[in-house]
C-alpha cells in the first residue's frame, strides 16, 4: 500500500526529527513525524492513535518498544532500541 511508503518515510528513512528516547516518548515522536507530513493524527479509544488519510478510511496504530507485544490488533510502530530505528508493522502482516 502506497500510504504505508508514505509512513515508512515519515518515520524510518526520513523523520522530521530523530526519536530520542530520553527526551520524548515512541507515541509523540510518531505523532510529531506523521503530522509534519500532513497527516491527520487523531485520538483512537482502542489504540494509541489513528491516522486520517484523506479518501480512506482511519488506519490505527499502536507503538511499543517491545517486539513481543505485537498483535493483529492493529498497525505497529515498534521501536529497536539495540538497533535505534523504528519498524512498521501493517494489520496484514502482524502475528
Amino acid at each position: 500500500m502506497k500510504i504505508f511508503q508514505v509512513i515508512e518515510e515519515a518515520l524510518i528513512t526520513k523523520p522530521a526529527i530523530p526519536h530520542n528516547p530520553y527526551k520524548e516518548s515512541l507515541k509523540n515522536w510518531a505523532k510529531y513525524c506523521l503530522q509534519d507530513r500532513g497527516f491527520k493524527v487523531v485520538y483512537a479509544q482502542n489504540a494509541d492513535f489513528a491516522i486520517e488519510p484523506k479518501g480512506s478510511e482511519k488506519l490505527y496504530f499502536k507503538v511499543t518498544n517491545n517486539a513481543a507485544d505485537v498483535d493483529d490488533s492493529c498497525n505497529w510502530i515498534v521501536w529497536d532500541s539495540t538497533a535505534k530505528s523504528a519498524s512498521i508493522i501493517p494489520l496484514s502482516t502482524s502475528k
